[in-house]
């Protein structure tokens, strides 16, 4: 099998290590294979690929789109390292307002699935870090939405106190206050 999928503390956001093979050219791994992602509770169809490059201390999220165009995503460092996050925005769901998070780098080669209904941000760790990732529904700004990422009630542990912010995520509002309609 050329994945390890393992779920985190909320059950639902699932690390994923995919099997590396390297040699003296360098290396081989597969990044994706839908029938794998399927036997392992991943049966999300991916119709969107992004990739965002970002200097070190950006920190970007917390982001989601709401329902009818709520995305899972599955996220991966392709160069450098990142702090990646999701926060379980369900207001019905035992984990809501919980976070979970991982370091995903390009020496690890670990992914992370974040399925809808959760927010995603991530904050560099590395000078310069691309990370590219899948998402299962495609952007529609009339859903775009977020939440700031210092939200004391959600109390996310970054490794940073003062990142490099968006003007657009600067200004997002507080978990209790954002525009969620996944209740």
């Amino acid at each position: 099998m050329p994945f390890t999928f393992t779920p985190l503390h909320i059950p639902d956001v699932i690390l994923i290590e995919p099997r590396v093979f390297p040699d003296a050219r360098g290396f081989f791994l597969e990044s994706y294979k839908y029938s794998d992602f399927v036997a392992h509770g991943i049966p999300e169809t991916f119709v969107q690929d992004n990739h965002s490059r970002s200097i070190r201390g950006v920190l970007r999220g917390l982001h989601y789109q709401n329902p009818p165009g709520a995305q899972g995503k599955l996220v991966r460092a392709v160069r450098g390292a990142i702090f990646d996050v999701a926060v379980d925005i369900r207001p019905d769901s035992a984990t809501f307002g919980q976070w979970v998070g991982e370091m995903l780098s390009d020496e690890n080669h670990h992914m992370l699935y974040i399925p809808p209904g959760f927010a995603h941000g991530f904050l560099t760790l590395s000078d310069v870090a691309d990370v590219s990732y899948k998402a299962t529904a495609e952007y529609a700004p009339e859903l775009d939405s977020g939440i700031i990422w210092n939200d004391p009630t959600i109390a996310i542990q970054w490794p940073v106190q003062t990142p490099i912010l968006s003007p657009k995520d600067a200004a997002l509002p507080r978990l209790l206050e954002a525009d969620n309609r996944f209740g």
